[in-house]
């Protein structure tokens, strides 16, 4: 990961939270549900799928009984998460689990015919590269699904730390017409971009915290303050936080983009400012010579 993301950061953040992940996860496992619900018509018989961002493998063993005869990997950038995913395996339904990058996947070209990935690359430095990775490792034909955060996420609590600095302490995303242009651009075909807006409660802002923390989402931004943040500090925080207080409950918004596309064939341009590259397997090439040494 690159850009805006701390990447150790993230990857000891998710480490940590392996233990706690799944006891507080209720709505990133309802999120996951309902991508994988998208997949109910389609006519599907991947023989390889790749789980990008797999945490604790909830969303890899649903894959797994959903397709029982492809091969499964699960992948994610923090190792206890993985070693956390061996419960979910069984010598019936056993699958891979490799540690890795998004924006870096250790597979061979063209070796994927589903990617799939639950809310995920909101952790990412930049999507042109990891879609570019997503574009490399699929097959021709190949279909995309994942689920990232929208820009209204959690703007309750980053309105009421902005009443107190400056300094950024909720990450930022990118909005659903972003996520498809950055899609288009990589050269995937036909994506069908939703968005839906879940709104959880809580009795007090150190409730969403502790829960925050929990599962591993903490402020991963470069430019976020290092120092550990003063009782003081934090009250402020919590008062301003009060003007959300509705039926005597505090509502945390999540604003979730859900994404599917498919591969484009080998050779299909993908958009770099205002060209069009196209690439090739060499043996694609016709008239092609062999340099004789």
């Amino acid at each position: 990961m690159s850009g805006i993301f701390d990447t150790a950061h993230v990857r000891r953040a998710f480490g940590r939270a392996a233990a706690s992940y799944d006891a507080h996860a209720a709505l990133q496992d309802e999120v996951g549900q309902r991508l994988q619900e998208r997949l109910d018509d389609a006519v599907l018989a991947p023989a390889r799928i790749l789980d990008v961002g797999s945490g604790t493998g909830r969303g890899t063993a649903a894959l797994r009984k959903r397709y029982p005869q492809a091969q499964l990997i699960a992948l994610d950038l923090a190792l206890p998460m993985l070693r956390a995913a061996s419960r979910q395996r069984s010598w019936l339904r056993p699958f891979a689990r490799v540690c890795g990058d998004a924006e870096a996947l250790p597979l061979a070209d063209a070796a994927i015919d589903l990617l799939h990935s639950n809310l995920c690359l909101q952790w990412c430095g930049t999507l042109d590269a990891v879609f570019d990775g997503f574009r490399r490792v699929m097959r021709p034909k190949g279909i995309l699904l994942f689920s990232t955060f929208g820009p209204s996420t959690l703007h309750e609590l980053r309105s009421a730390f902005a009443e107190v600095d400056a300094k950024p302490h909720v990450n930022r995303f990118l909005d659903i017409h972003q996520v498809g242009d950055a899609l288009l651009a990589a050269g995937f075909r036909d994506p069908v971009l939703e968005r839906e807006t879940f709104t959880l409660t809580y009795s007090d802002l150190p409730s969403l915290m502790r829960e925050l923390r929990a599962i591993g989402a903490t402020n991963a931004d470069h430019q976020r303050s290092r120092a550990l943040t003063g009782k003081a500090h934090l009250q402020r925080v919590v008062d301003a936080y009060e003007a959300f207080r509705d039926n005597g409950r505090l509502p945390a918004t999540y604003e979730v983009v859900y994404a599917q596309a498919w591969a484009p064939d080998a050779g299909q341009p993908r958009r770099s400012g205002n060209q069009d590259i196209a690439s090739f397997p060499i043996d694609q090439l016709r008239g092609s010579r062999r340099i004789r040494r």
